[in-house]
Formats: structure tokens, C-alpha cells, sequence
């Protein structure tokens, strides 16, 4: 039955990589695996239990009714098991779904006009450079998804060229994933690892900003050549959000204040509650609605208040990408219910082999199949007890899981089709998959070895102090 459910997932993530050919909707293919994998994960229970809940499963028949074995099976699966991953990724998505919606609202509101004002410049390098660090800083603080929209929104109407739009929509996304993988609440993976445990906020960023920034100050260096001598702008007019009413700045700055200023909060309110993350983006998100209906108050009584009130990241192209994720979650916890990652870790560690050889493969399967489910299989297959006492040893134990995130945040990023926002921006801009190997994926190769040399520095230095 592990086999079964293997080949499943094995399936399943070769559906979702090659979703811009077969045209299948990723989050239809992992919900769908995702659930098979349980029905035979169930199909299997009793074999399957023997490996990973012998004792538990044991002490949990002997309250059970004894006349229906194969009902007191499923009732524990469910209640003892497959619940346990169910809470993990509604700890994820109700984050993702506060943080986006936060977002949206703060854009409604003309929260982020200002900064179509800063990137009005005719000189490109400097436009470059400007709009770089402009969604790098918004990626670490933001999801990194949220501001590819964001920025690609902003970006497309002030430009008059396609080739100029591809160009500058490659350095959001090349900014954003990098942006994103360096704090906790920046990507779904860096989120993923934090919701396991495996970080903490501060130790994480440290040990990923220097790697990170280098690799992104190459790309953008070899980037750069491709522009041209000035920048065109279109005639643009301002956006319309189905009123005449726009904040003042006070009132946007208060809000982008309580918006921004809570999500840097949340790490902070972890720490101070033990709660989970989501608690935190729920608050701040009830707390951000409360300022926008305030500063909205005119409005309150009218129909135009109605496009405000219901902000657009609760429409369905975020909710499938929540779905997404819930079923990769679920697929990899059936696997990792199974044994079969512990079983392939302990080969590992028999067959002696380093540590710098799976996360070489995980960068190549980013690229090719997604950072996200990688990143997953990654911690499905490294979070084990033994490779904890393992790295502590090495003193390699607090860059691993940053680590892990940098090779498959870059792996993910050499491919358009490595990452949510790749894709988005294929659909977006029109960047075809030929267009970005050939002019983006050897700079962003030639970045992900000049970050490999900053964490050789990193490495030895935890070396020397271990």
C-alpha cells in the first residue's frame, strides 16, 4: 500500500508540473490525490499502522469496541491522524487567507498608490533597481504572491512596451521569491517551516539575508544588460475603485500602519502567546477592518461601500491556491504516515551520504516540479529525530531548514514554471517558457552559486564555532 500511495503522489506532482501543458488545474490534481492517498492509506490501515502507531494504535483497541475492529480502525485514523495534518494546513491557510485579505483591503483603500509616484523614472537601470528593492521589502513583509500582484498591477499600465513589461515582471518575481524566502511569514515554505517548528523568526532571517541578497544583486547586475537606453511610460489613468471617495494621505498612512505594522507583530505575538500565527494575522486583519470601515464611514450607508467591504483575495483565484496547498499537505502526510520517508532517511544516513547531495537533487525537482511540494517532501524526509542530533553535531543545525528554503526558493525560480508566481506571471505578462530559459535562467543560476559561496563562508564559520 506505501507503494500505492508513493506512485500516487509520484503522479500527482508530474500533473501539477506540467499544469501549462495538460492544462489541469494543480489544485484540482492535488485535492484529488491528496484525498486517494487517504482512502488508501485507510484500505491499508491496519498494515500500514503496524510501522509508524504500533503502540498507540494498540492502547487505543483497548477501549474500543472489540466487535467492529475495522470501524475502531477508521475512528482512529481519522480522530488520531489524518485530523492532525487537517490542522496543519488550516494553520497555514487561515494565515494565508488574513494576510491576503489585508493586503486587498489596504489596496482598495489606495494604500500603495504612492508607489506608482516613486517608479515614475525614465532612466531604466535605475527603475530596475528601484522596483528590485521596492517588492524585495514588500515580498519579506508580504506574501510573495500578493506582491507579484501587487507590483505587476502597478507596473503593466506605466509601461508602453511588452518587452519592457517582461523585463520588469521578471525582477518582481525574481525580488519576490527572494524577498519572500527570508522572513517567516514572506512564502508559503519559509511559512511552512515555521508552523513545524524547524525556525524561529529571528535566527532564520539572519542566516538567509546574506546568502539571499547576493544572489539576487547578481541576477540583477546580469539583468540589467538586457535594457534599453530609456523608458517609455504609457498614458495612464488613475484606478477606479467603484467610487469618487479617496482617502486622505493621513488616513492610508493609518492604515497602512495598522496593516503592515501588525503583520510585523506576528511573529512577536507567537512569542508572547504560543498561539498559532494565524490568531495573530486574524487579529490584525479584525483590527485593519475596523479602520477601514472608520475611515470609510461616509460610505457605510451606500452601495459603494460594497466593493470595500468584501475585499477580492476571497475570490476564487487565492481560495485555489489555498486548495492547492491543503492538498499537498494532505498527500505528503499520507506518506509520511506510511514510513516511507523515515525508511529512506535511515538508507541514507547507512549508505553514508552527505547532506549537500539531497538538497542538490531537492534545487533540480524544485525547478522542475515547484518549490512548494519540494519543500514539503524535503521536510516529509529530513525531519527526523536523527537528522536533528546529526546536524547538531556537524553545529550545521540552525542553517539546515534555511538552507533547505534557499535551494529550493532558487530552484524554484530558474524555471517560470518552478513557482505560483512564475506562473502568474506567464499568464499575466504573456512570458513564454522558452523566452525565460533563455534569458533569465542562466542569470539566475549564476545567483544561486554566488549565494552557495556566501553559506560556504556561513557553514564554515558554524564549523569553526562548533
Amino acid at each position: 500500500m506505501a507503494v500505492v500511495i508513493l506512485a500516487i503522489l509520484l503522479i500527482g506532482l508530474l500533473l501539477i508540473a506540467t499544469e501549462s501543458s495538460t492544462h489541469i488545474n494543480k489544485a484540482a490534481v492535488a485535492m484529488f490525490a491528496g484525498v486517494t492517498c487517504w482512502l488508501i492509506f485507510i484500505a491499508g490501515g491496519s498494515q500500514l499502522l503496524g510501522s509508524t502507531h504500533a503502540a498507540d494504535y494498540a492502547a487505543y483497541l483497548s477501549t474500543a469496541d472489540p466487535s467492529s475492529p475495522r470501524m475502531a480502525l477508521k475512528e482512529y485514523i481519522s480522530n488520531h491522524i489524518f485530523l492532525t495534518y487537517v490542522a496543519k494546513s488550516a494553520n497555514i491557510v487561515l494565515f494565508l487567507l488574513a494576510t491576503t485579505t489585508i493586503v486587498e483591503v489596504l489596496s482598495q483603500n489606495g494604500c500603495f498608490d504612492f508607489m506608482a509616484e516613486w517608479l515614475r523614472t525614465r532612466r531604466p537601470r535605475k527603475l530596475m533597481w528601484l522596483l528590485a528593492l521596492l517588492t524585495f521589502v514588500i515580498s519579506a513583509n508580504l506574501d510573495n504572491l500578493v506582491t507579484v500582484v501587487l507590483l505587476l498591477s502597478i507596473i503593466h499600465p506605466l509601461l508602453r512596451s511588452d518587452k519592457l513589461r517582461r523585463i520588469y515582471g521578471t525582477v518582481i518575481i525574481l525580488a519576490a521569491n527572494c524577498g519572500g524566502a527570508i522572513t517567516v511569514i514572506g512564502d508559503l515554505t519559509s511559512l511552512e517551516l515555521w508552523t513545524e517548528g524547524l525556525v524561529t523568526p529571528t535566527p532564520y532571517f539572519l542566516s538567509l539575508v546574506g546568502p539571499v541578497v547576493v544572489a539576487l544583486g547578481v541576477m540583477l547586475w546580469l539583468l540589467q544588460r538586457n535594457l534599453p537606453g530609456r523608458v517609455e511610460f504609457a498614458t495612464t489613468v488613475l484606478p477606479y475603485r467603484g467610487d469618487d471617495t479617496i482617502l486622505n494621505r493621513w488616513q492610508r498612512l493609518l492604515m497602512l500602519f495598522v496593516g503592515i505594522g501588525g503583520l510585523w507583530f506576528i511573529p512577536t505575538f507567537h512569542r508572547l502567546t504560543a498561539l498559532p500565527p494565524f490568531v495573530g494575522a486574524l487579529c490584525v486583519l479584525a483590527l485593519l477592518w475596523f479602520v477601514n470601515e472608520l475611515c470609510n464611514r461616509q460610505l457605510l450607508r451606500s452601495d459603494k461601500m460594497v466593493g470595500k467591504r468584501l475585499p477580492m483575495a476571497l475570490q476564487y483565484a487565492n481560495l485555489q491556491n489555498l486548495l492547492y496547498f491543503i492538498g499537498l499537505m494532505l498527500m505528503f502526510g499520507a506518506l509520511v504516515e506510511t514510513g516511507l520517508p523515515a525508511r529512506l532517511y535511515a538508507w541514507l544516513v547507512a549508505q553514508g551520504v552527505s547532506i549537500a547531495c539531497p538538497l542538490g537533487a531537492l534545487t533540480v525537482l524544485s525547478a522542475l516540479l515547484g518549490n512548494v511540494p519540494v519543500l514539503l517532501g524535503g521536510v516529509s524526509l529530513f525531519s527526523q529525530a536523527e537528522l536533528t542530533t546529526q546536524l547538531a553535531h556537524t553545529g550545521a543545525g540552525g542553517i539546515f531548514w534555511p538552507m533547505l528554503s534557499y535551494v529550493t526558493a532558487l530552484g524554484g525560480t530558474m524555471l517560470s514554471t518552478g513557482t505560483i508566481a512564475g506562473l502568474l506571471l506567464m499568464r499575466m505578462e504573456g512570458v513564454g517558457f522558452g523566452w525565460y530559459l533563455k534569458h533569465v535562467t542562466p542569470k539566475v543560476l549564476a545567483g544561486f552559486v554566488a549565494g552557495l559561496a556566501v553559506w560556504a563562508v556561513i557553514i564554515t564559520c558554524f564549523s569553526y564555532m562548533g
